[in-house]
C-alpha cells in the first residue's frame, strides 16, 4: 500500500473494488498536485500479477528459448511498415497520435504536445540496434509539454533521449520512479500510484494498472511501479497508452472507469515464445480482446517493427492483429494500423 505523505490521506490508491458508474468527465479521483514529493514503499511485488520466472524457468529458457527470430523471420525487416511524415497541425479540440516506434508515440491533445515512453535512440542496453528508423526526426517536434513514462524497462525508459529536453518539462512517472529523474535534475516530475490522477493545462493525465514489472540493475526488481495511462481533454476525448502489459483483468477495470476510451494505443509485440512471455507482453489476438475490454472505439497497435526483442518473425505481429480484428468483426477503419512514422488525427 502506499505510503501518504503526512499532509494528505486518501484511500488505498490500488483498491480494485470496481467504482460506481459515473460520467465520462467525472472522474473518480481529484487530481493530486503537481511535482508533489511522496514516501512510497521499498517495493511493489504486490502489484505483480503473476511470479517473476524462477531459477527453473531461466533454466528452461536457457536450455530451448530463443529471443531472436530464425532467418526467415528477419527476412520480412525491409518490408516493414516505415512512412515518415510530418507531424498534423491541430488545435486543442483536436487530438493526433503519431508513431515514433516502439511504445514512443507524439500524443497531441488540449493543446498540448506529450510524449509517451520516448526512445529516440538507435540501440538499447542488451538490444541489437533498431530494424526501422525512428519515424519522427527529434527536430521536427514542437515544444513538448510534458512526457508520460510506463515503467523502468530500458526500451522504454531511455537515459539518452530524455537529456534532450529542457529539465523543466514536466514528466508523469509511476511511484517509486521519481528520484531516477530527479538525479538527472528534472523538476517537474509527478509520481502517481494506481487510480490516482494530475492535471496539465486541462489535461488530465490518470496512471491506471498494468500486468507487468520494473527492473534496471541487479538490485532494482520492482522497487518502482509501473502501468499505463489515461490522457483525457476538456471535452471528454480519451486517449489510453498500455505501456507494456500482458493481457488479464485490469483491462475491464480501466474500461469501467474511464468509459468511452475513443482510441487505445496497445502492445501487439515480443510475444514468442509464449511459456516465458505471456504473463508480460500480449499477443495480437489478446491485444485485440484487450481493446474489446476497455470499451475503446479505436486500437492502434505498437510495440514492434522497432526492437527484436523475442523470437516472433517481424511481420507476424501485423498480419495476425489484422486478422484478430476481422474475426472480432470491428470496422476495419477502426483499427490504426500505422506505419512507424505515421499519424492519424481524432476530432
Amino acid at each position: 500500500m502506499t505510503q501518504q505523505s503526512e499532509s494528505t490521506t486518501s484511500t488505498p490508491a490500488h483498491d480494485t473494488d470496481a467504482p460506481p458508474a459515473r460520467s465520462p468527465l467525472a472522474p473518480s479521483t481529484a487530481p493530486r498536485p503537481l511535482g508533489e514529493r511522496r514516501v512510497w514503499p521499498r517495493s511493489f511485488h504486490d502489484r505483480l500479477t503473476a511470479p517473476l520466472p524462477d531459477l527453473k524457468s531461466m533454466a528452461r529458457f536457457a536450455r530451448e528459448g530463443s529471443i531472436r527470430p530464425g532467418p526467415e523471420g528477419l527476412a520480412d525487416i525491409p518490408r516493414l511498415p516505415f512512412a515518415p511524415g510530418p507531424l498534423p497541425r491541430v488545435d486543442a479540440r483536436t487530438i493526433a497520435v503519431s508513431w515514433a516506434g516502439h511504445a514512443s508515440w507524439v500524443v497531441q491533445i488540449g493543446g498540448l504536445t506529450v510524449l509517451t515512453d520516448p526512445v529516440w535512440s538507435r540501440r538499447i542496453l542488451g538490444t541489437p540496434a533498431r530494424i526501422t528508423p525512428v519515424g519522427i526526426p527529434w527536430s521536427a517536434l514542437p515544444r513538448v509539454d510534458a512526457v508520460v513514462i510506463s515503467h523502468n524497462h530500458y526500451d522504454h525508459l531511455d537515459a539518452p533521449t530524455l537529456r534532450r529536453l529542457p529539465r523543466d518539462t514536466p514528466v508523469f512517472v509511476p511511484a517509486g520512479l521519481g528520484n531516477w529523474f530527479r538525479r538527472r535534475r528534472f523538476t517537474g516530475v509527478t509520481e502517481l500510484d494506481w487510480w490516482e490522477a494530475a492535471e496539465l493545462g486541462g489535461v488530465r493525465f490518470d496512471f491506471v494498472p498494468a500486468h507487468h514489472w520494473s527492473k534496471r540493475s541487479l538490485t532494482d526488481t520492482c522497487r518502482s511501479l509501473w502501468g499505463g495511462w489515461v490522457l483525457t481533454d476538456s471535452d471528454g476525448l480519451r486517449v489510453y497508452f498500455a505501456g507494456d502489459t500482458g493481457y488479464g483483468h485490469w483491462f475491464a477495470r480501466i474500461g469501467q472507469r474511464y468509459p468511452g476510451i475513443d482510441l487505445a494505443l496497445l502492445p501487439i509485440g515480443a510475444y514468442d515464445p509464449r511459456w516465458w512471455l505471456s504473463d508480460v507482453h500480449c499477443d495480437p489476438e489478446e491485444a485485440v480482446r484487450a481493446a474489446q475490454d476497455l470499451g475503446a472505439r479505436r486500437m492502434a497497435p505498437m510495440h514492434w517493427a522497432t526492437f527484436v526483442l523475442s523470437a516472433e518473425p517481424v511481420l507476424e505481429p501485423l498480419t495476425r492483429v489484422r486478422a484478430a480484428w476481422q474475426k472480432a468483426g470491428l470496422p476495419r477503419e477502426d483499427l490504426w494500423d500505422l506505419p512507424v512514422g505515421g499519424s492519424r488525427t481524432l476530432g
